[in-house]
């Protein structure tokens, strides 16, 4: 490893990620970021400080050890830095796509007071991905079963990372997942152009080969309830991790009009279902090309609608939202990605009706400019609407992105369950334990939409604590 001084290599600058041309990847459904070159990532690696005592890793939900892989990177041992990042991420080619890296490990990046931080999540997905195409992946070594088994309801981020951890501990883990494929919103809620469905069935394969069962077409609070599983069928805890996947719509006149969409179902159909195929492929979605679609949020999933509404071959997509892009939720990558690719962003602009016609199609929607006025709850400014600004734009597909809360199947099928008010689990923050004698629950069916890391982290939490309970139990 070649010997700078902390001056020298505050002088090194970052390596932008490699990406496809935008004009190009509009219209295709490819990753769009490309990856470094061994090249590219030991150069950026040498940008690292090797703080005594990092702040970056205070700044990781999981606590992944950035310095020791990040040096690892910078001599040249790429399995080890990936092996580092595994003690703490069960996930890090899927983490280092889609974690906003941005607000968390590289913000707080001492590098980056001076200048750009060092690309921490660009360097977790190098090796990562390094490691799977060199073959080279290593499945984690597991205890000896100790007779105890345990019921994951949820193949997301939380749960697979639950299901990792206790198996690793002996543990006879089974994931049930109410879809047809394993994922979770990894893989119904993310595009293939951020996140290769590939990647994430690599990661399931590790589980499975560590001895972790997996069962599809399953809804746990109907086809077995938490009861059931417990009771009848012997599983001595429960975790829940079904995520947060029913859509809230806006409340508006003409929301029920054909061509309106929540952006749950108008991505899983995508994602999930293969739209984009179709008729190849079974489930459709309205005819997109040449059309005029309008995407209501300013978050990641409102990106991921409006530039999976481009690559169907809209005529316009446009991203409308209430406030101002410096308030917009959404990682700044996907909006530079977005812009760059051609949507447009109507920016304080708030819907207030949706029009169709005499046979119930969308064709228009009603809108009105707003200005900011002073901070809200969420500590935003509070947009207020500009009288007399109302206008009409001409939309053919309305996709509703602006947040989900939580399926009621499981809660009303288990009664001793305690639910927040926005029908959230409640669970003790330091155990991720809910109301109910050895039921776990974490990621977002907790704390609502949130991010895959923090999701990860709440299924490793609950594992140490469910291995707890498992060890003390009579």
């Amino acid at each position: 490893m070649q010997q700078l001084t902390a001056k020298e290599r505050m002088k090194i600058p970052r390596n932008p990620m490699v990406e496809q041309d935008p004009n190009r990847r509009n219209k295709n459904f490819e990753e769009v970021n490309q990856g470094y070159t061994a090249q590219m990532a030991q150069e950026e690696a040498m940008r690292c400080l090797a703080c005594p005592k990092p702040s970056c890793v205070e700044g990781c939900p999981v606590h992944i050890q950035i310095k020791d892989f990040i040096m690892q990177i910078a001599e040249g041992d790429f399995l080890g830095a990936v092996h580092t990042i595994k003690q703490d991420n069960a996930l890090p080619a899927i983490c280092g796509r889609v974690c906003p890296q941005e607000e968390q490990c590289e913000q707080v990046c001492v590098v980056g007071k001076r200048g750009e931080p060092v690309a921490i999540g660009n360097l977790e997905r190098f090796v990562a991905d390094y490691e799977r195409e060199m073959n080279k992946v290593e499945i984690p070594k597991t205890a000896p079963l100790n007779g105890k088994k345990v019921a994951i309801a949820g193949s997301g981020p939380a749960g697979l990372s639950c299901a990792k951890d206790l198996a690793g501990m002996g543990y006879d883990v089974t994931v049930f997942e109410a879809l047809h494929q394993l994922g979770g919103v990894l893989v119904y809620g993310i595009p293939e152009f951020r996140l290769p469905k590939s990647i994430v069935a690599k990661e399931i394969d590790g589980l499975k080969q560590m001895g972790v069962k997996f069962v599809t077409d399953t809804i746990i609070g109907r086809i077995s309830t938490i009861d059931e599983l417990m009771e009848e069928e012997g599983y001595d805890s429960v975790f829940l991790g079904v995520g947060a996947g029913l859509p809230w719509f806006l409340g508006l006149p003409g929301e029920n009009l054909i061509g309106v969409y929540s952006a749950n179902d108008f991505l899983t159909r995508v994602n999930l279902m293969k739209a984009y195929k179709f008729p190849s492929e079974d489930t459709p979605v309205l005819e997109v090309k040449g059309k005029n679609v309008a995407v209501f949020g300013g978050g990641n999933t409102a990106m991921d609608s409006v530039r999976t509404a481009l690559r169907l071959g809209a005529k316009n997509a446009y991203i409308i939202y209430r406030r101002s892009e410096v308030e917009m939720p959404a990682r700044i990558e996907e909006v530079k990605h977005a812009k760059e690719e051609g949507v447009q962003f109507l920016l304080l602009t708030n819907p207030i009706k949706f029009n169709g016609d005499e046979e119930d199609w969308l064709h228009s929607v009603t809108l009105q400019k707003m200005e900011l006025g002073e901070p809200d709850d969420s500590g935003r400014r509070r947009p207020i609407p500009v009288e007399g600004s109302e206008y009409d734009l001409d939309i053919d597909i309305s996709i509703i992105a602006i947040g989900n809360g939580s399926n009621p199947l499981i809660s009303q099928t288990t009664p001793d369950l305690e639910t927040s008010k926005r029908g959230t689990i409640v669970v003790n923050e330091e155990t991720m334990e809910t109301s109910k004698k050895g039921v776990f629950a974490g990621g977002d069916i907790v704390t609502g939409g949130a991010t895959v890391i923090l999701a990860m982290g709440a299924g490793r939490k609950a594992a140490e604590a469910m291995h707890k309970y498992m060890s003390t139990k009579a």
